[in-house]
C-alpha cells in the first residue's frame, strides 16, 4: 500500500503537510452548530434570526440591506426573518426619515434579553470545547478567530494567477 504524504507528515518538498483550513474549520462549525440547534430550537429562533440579533446589537439601527450584507445572507432572503422577528415584538422596523424606501431596525427590551439568554446558553456549551486547550492555547484561538472573521469577505484567485 502507498504511503501518502499526510501519513508521513510532511507534503512533497519536505514541509510539515496540514489540513487546509476549511477542512479543519468546516467540520468545527458543522459540529457548533449542531450544538447550537437544540438551543435555538428551545427558543424558536432560526440561525439566521438568531444572526440577525446578534447583529442588530452592533449597531443599534441600521437598514436591511446593510444588515443582509453584515450577516451575509441576501437581502430578500432575511425579509421573512424580520418579519417573524417584529411580529414576535424582538425588533423595531421603522421608516428611515431620509430614504422612505429603507427601514431601520432595532433590538426591543425583549430581543436583546432572549439574545442574552440564547448567546449564553450557547457561549456555556462552547466553554466544554474550549476546554479542551490549554488556557494559552484557548487564548490565541480566540483571538485568531476574532482577527480572521473581521477580515473583509474573501474573493478566490483564478488559478496561475499572481496578486501584486
Amino acid at each position: 500500500m502507498a504511503e501518502n504524504a499526510s501519513d508521513r507528515g510532511t507534503a512533497s518538498g519536505g514541509r510539515q503537510a496540514r489540513p487546509d483550513l476549511a477542512a479543519m474549520i468546516v467540520p468545527l462549525g458543522r459540529a457548533l452548530m449542531a450544538a447550537e440547534q437544540p438551543i435555538l430550537d428551545a427558543h424558536d429562533l432560526t440561525m439566521w434570526a438568531y444572526s440577525v440579533l446578534l447583529h442588530l446589537d452592533e449597531t443599534p439601527i441600521r437598514t436591511q440591506a446593510a444588515l443582509a450584507e453584515a450577516i451575509r445572507a441576501d437581502k430578500t432572503r432575511i425579509i421573512a426573518v424580520l418579519d417573524d422577528l417584529e411580529e414576535r415584538k424582538l425588533i423595531r422596523r421603522q421608516p428611515d426619515p431620509g430614504d422612505r424606501r429603507a427601514r431601520l431596525l432595532s433590538l426591543t427590551g425583549e430581543g436583546r434579553r432572549l439574545r442574552d439568554t440564547v448567546q449564553s446558553a450557547i457561549q456555556q456549551g462552547e466553554e466544554q470545547v474550549l476546554a479542551q486547550l490549554p488556557a494559552a492555547d484557548r487564548n490565541g484561538f480566540l483571538r485568531a478567530l476574532q482577527t480572521l472573521s473581521a477580515l473583509p469577505e474573501l474573493t478566490p484567485r483564478k488559478p496561475g494567477r499572481e496578486t501584486r
